[in-house]
C-alpha cells in the first residue's frame, strides 16, 4: 500500500532542474563502474596481484551495485527516495576516498565495493521522476536516467585515461569523490523529497540472502579457471549459490514485506523484461572491457592498435555520447510504437554492432564505428526497460521493481566482467612475465556478447504487447489513488492477479 507523507514538494518545485540533476547523479554513479577501465591491463602490476584477483577490483563494484539496487529501491519506497539517494552517494564518496589512499588489493576491493553501492541511485532517480513529473515528460526523463549508466561510462573513459596517463592513478578516486560531493549538493538543492511512501518494513534477511547467493555465484565464475572448473571448491560454491537463492526465494514468497516481490516479477511483462535486462547488461560491459585494451596494445603484438590511453578513451567515448543522444529518439519512437518495439530495435542494433566488430578490429577508426553502433543500440535498449517495468507494476512497488530491474542489469554486467575477465586471462600470452590479451580472446568475448544479445532478442519477443509511452501513469496523486483502489480490490499488494487494474491504470 502507498501512503502520502506531509513532505510535499517545495514551492520551488525544481522540476526544470530535477531531471538534469538526477541524470547527473546517474552519470556519477556510472563513472564508478568504468573508472579503472583505462588502467585495467596494468591493474595486476599496480596492485601486485594476479590478473584473476585484480579482476575483483572491477567485479566487486558491479556485485555490490547488484545487491544495492533492490535494497536502496525498497528503502527509498519506505523512508524517502531523495534521502536514500543522498545516502547512496555518500557511501560512494567514502569508498572512493578509501581507494584513493591504498595500493593493496584487499583495501582496494573494500573501497570499490563501497563505491558500487551508489548503483542504487538509478532506481531511486527513476522513482523520483515517476513521483514528481507530469506524464508527458516522464518517458523521455526515465530514458535519460536509465541511459545515464552508459553515458557516464562512456564519458569517464577519456577523462579517466587523461588523468591516469598524466598523474598518479589514485587521482581518479579523488576526482570521483569530488563528483560525488557535487552530486549530493545538487540533489539537496534541486530535488525535493517524494511524498510517496510504501507501507511495511525492511526485509533484512532477504537482503542478506540475496547478497550471499550472488557472491557464491560470482566467486567461482571469477576463480574457476584457477581452482579448476570441476574442482570441489568451484562446484561446491555453485551448488551453495543455488541452495541459498532457492531458500531466499521461498522466504521472499512467504514474508509479508519482501525485499523483492517475486509474485510481481512472475508477471510476463516484468519477467521477460528483467531477463532481457541481464542480456543487455552483459552486452554493455563487454565492449567497455575489450575495446580499450585492443586499442592500447602495442602494434608489435601483430593485432594491437598502438594508441595512447587518452586516444583509446576518446575513441570509445562515443559509446556513451551516442547513448545520451538516443534518449530523445527513444521518446519519439516509444510514443509511436511502444517500448517493446524500441527494446527489440536496440537489441538488433547491438547485434549488428558486435557482428560487425568481429571483422572490424584492425584499425582505430573501426573501433569508433563499433562504439557508435553499440551506443545507439544499448541506449535504445536501456531506455526501454524502465518504461516497460513502470507500465507493469502498481505505484507502491515502483522503487523496488526498478531496483530489481537495475539488479538484473547489474547481474549482467557482473557476470560479463567475471566471464570476460576469465576468458581474456585464459587466452592471454605471457611476454616478459606480463600476460597480454590475445585477439582470440577478444573475438571470443564479442561472440559471447553476440550470443547474449540473441537470447535477449528471443526474450523480448515474448513480452506482452505494451501500452504506448504517453500512457504511463502521470502523477503521484493518481498513483496513490490507484494503489489504494488496487489494495481494496486485491486485499493486499502482493497479489499477482492485477491485470484488470493494470489495464485500467494505463488507459487502455
Amino acid at each position: 500500500m502507498t501512503r502520502t507523507t506531509n513532505e510535499q514538494p517545495t514551492g520551488r518545485s525544481a522540476k526544470g532542474a530535477l531531471v538534469p540533476v538526477l541524470a547527473f547523479a546517474g552519470i556519477v554513479v556510472a563513472v564508478m563502474q568504468t573508472l579503472l577501465v583505462p588502467v585495467i591491463k596494468d591493474l595486476p602490476q599496480l596492485l601486485d596481484s594476479s590478473p584473476s584477483n585484480a579482476t575483483w577490483v572491477l567485479t566487486s563494484t558491479l556485485l555490490s551495485g547488484a545487491v544495492a539496487t533492490p535494497i536502496m529501491g525498497r528503502l527509498g519506497d519506505l523512508y524517502g527516495k531523495r534521502r536514500m539517494l543522498v545516502l547512496s552517494l555518500a557511501v560512494m564518496v567514502a569508498g572512493a576516498l578509501v581507494s584513493a589512499v591504498t595500493s593493496a588489493l584487499l583495501p582496494m576491493i573494500v573501497g570499490r565495493t563501497l563505491q558500487g553501492f551508489a548503483m542504487g541511485a538509478i532506481p531511486l532517480g527513476i522513482g523520483l521522476m515517476r513521483d514528481m513529473l507530469p506524464r508527458e515528460k516522464l518517458g523521455s526523463a526515465m530514458a535519460l536516467m536509465s541511459s545515464s549508466i552508459g553515458v557516464g561510462g562512456g564519458l569517464a573513459l577519456p577523462a579517466a585515461a587523461l588523468v591516469a596517463q598524466h598523474t598518479d592513478w589514485h587521482a581518479l578516486f579523488y576526482g570521483a569523490a569530488g563528483l560525488g560531493v557535487l552530486a549530493i549538493a545538487l540533489t539537496l538543492l534541486a530535488v525535493p523529497e517524494s511524498p510517496m511512501r510504501a507501507e511495511g518494513s525492511f526485509d533484512l534477511p532477504g537482503a542478506l540472502g540475496l547478497s550471499t547467493g550472488l557472491v557464491l555465484f560470482l566467486l567461482p565464475i571469477t576463480k574457476g579457471s584457477d581452482w579448476g572448473w570441476t574442482s570441489a571448491t568451484t562446484l561446491g560454491l555453485f551448488a551453495a549459490s543455488v541452495v541459498v537463492l532457492l531458500l531466499w526465494g521461498v522466504y521472499e514468497l512467504r514474508t509479508k514485506a519482501p525485499l523483492v516481490d517475486l509474485r510481481t516479477t512472475a508477471r510476463p511483462a516484468v519477467l521477460f523484461t528483467n531477463l532481457a535486462s541481464i542480456m543487455v547488461g552483459v552486452s554493455f560491459y563487454v565492449v567497455s572491457l575489450v575495446l580499450p585494451q585492443l586499442l592500447q596494445l602495442p602494434e608489435s603484438t601483430g593485432y594491437g592498435l598502438g594508441q595512447s590511453m587518452v586516444v583509446a578513451g576518446l575513441l570509445v567515448a562515443p559509446l556513451g555520447l551516442t547513448m545520451m543522444f538516443t534518449a530523445p529518439v527513444y521518446a519519439r519512437l516509444s510514443a509511436k510504437y511502444g517500448p517493446k518495439f524500441t527494446l527489440i530495435l536496440g537489441l538488433l542494433i547491438i547485434a549488428v554492432g558486435y557482428g560487425a566488430g568481429l571483422g572490424l578490429m584492425s584499425a582505430a577508426w573501426q573501433s569508433l564505428v563499433i562504439a557508435v553502433l553499440l551506443g545507439a543500440g544499448i541506449g535504445l535498449a536501456y531506455s526501454s526497460l524502465p518504461a516497460l517495468i513502470v507500465g507493469a507494476v502498481p505505484a507502491s512497488e515502483t522503487g523496488a521493481a526498478n531496483g530489481l530491474n537495475t539488479l538484473m542489469r547489474s547481474i549482467g554486467t557482473s557476470v560479463s566482467s567475471a566471464v570476460i575477465g576469465m576468458v581474456l586471462a585464459n587466452t592471454a600470452n605471457t611476454v616478459n612475465g606480463v600476460e597480454i590479451p590475445t585477439m582470440h580472446g577478444f573475438r571470443v568475448s564479442f561472440l559471447i556478447a553476440t550470443g547474449a544479445v540473441a537470447i535477449g532478442l528471443l526474450l523480448a519477443l515474448f513480452l506482452p504487447k505494451p501500452n504506448r509511452a504517453p500512457q504511463l501513469r502521470a502523477s503521484s496523486e493518481e498513483d496513490a489513488n490507484l494503489a489504494r483502489a488496487e489494495d481494496v480490490l486485491r486485499g493486499r499488494v502482493l497479489d499477482a492477479e492485477v491485470a484488470p487494474i493494470a489495464r485500467a491504470r494505463d488507459g487502455s
